[in-house]
């Protein structure tokens, strides 16, 4: 074989792969066979690739047979998001709600390792304010960035930490979700002594508020 049938090969391949990557991104659950027929691929060659993306974590196969988005994919989409058109998209609501609070707001997403990063932050209008942690990574576990990303919400919605990334800090988080799932979370971070559970209520009233009219937009 010669180098440019190599090439024309692994480039098939390669093609025949993220055919079969986004019908299952697209059809959200599908068979090897349904995964087959909509990217036009024999049933041998679908489960070929379609063990390999399984290997790589693209895709996940559940114990009915069916294929879902693995993790993998989904973190490139998060990761894709977050750099340009997550800030973006919620850079407006960012400045609202420093504007209401006066409190420095942070924008965060799931890193690896357990961790979470910070990518964005509108700085707080106080005199005595938080700033500035954009590119620092955080562990999720004791964190109300990393309670929100995971999902991990009182009743009211958002997560509240104190002394969990910094000591006398207290912050209150909520997640940022798109296809059901917590892609970001957004948290105001506030020196300790200025808060009490009523400001810790009003804070989350505005987080919901600001972060839900963004998705009545979209």
């Amino acid at each position: 074989m010669t180098e440019a049938t190599k090439a024309d090969s692994t480039t098939r391949t390669v093609e025949r792969a993220l055919a079969l990557l986004s019908v299952v991104c697209q059809q959200g659950a599908v068979t090897q066979s349904e995964a087959a027929k909509a990217a036009g691929l024999s049933t041998s060659t679908a489960l070929r690739l379609l063990r390999t993306l399984e290997g790589a974590d693209f895709v996940r196969r559940e114990e009915t047979g069916t294929y879902r988005p693995g993790p993998a994919i989904v973190q490139l989409g998060v990761l894709a998001l977050s750099q340009e058109s997550l800030i973006s998209t919620y850079r407006a609501a960012m400045d609202r709600i420093v504007a209401q609070t006066g409190e420095s707001t942070y924008l965060s997403i799931a890193a690896d390792g357990g961790h979470g990063l910070y990518i964005a932050i509108a700085e707080g209008t106080q005199s005595v304010r938080h700033v500035n942690w954009v590119g620092r990574r955080f562990v999720l576990e004791g964190s109300a960035a990393g309670m929100a990303l995971q999902a991990q919400t009182g009743p009211n919605g958002c997560a509240v930490v104190s002394d969990g990334v910094e000591p006398d800090i207290t912050a209150v988080a909520i997640p940022l979700v798109a296809g059901g799932k917590a892609v970001a979370s957004m948290s105001v971070v506030v020196p300790s002594y200025r808060m009490s559970a009523e400001r810790i209520g009003q804070i989350c009233q505005v987080l919901t508020a600001e972060t839900g009219s963004v998705h009545a937009s979209g």
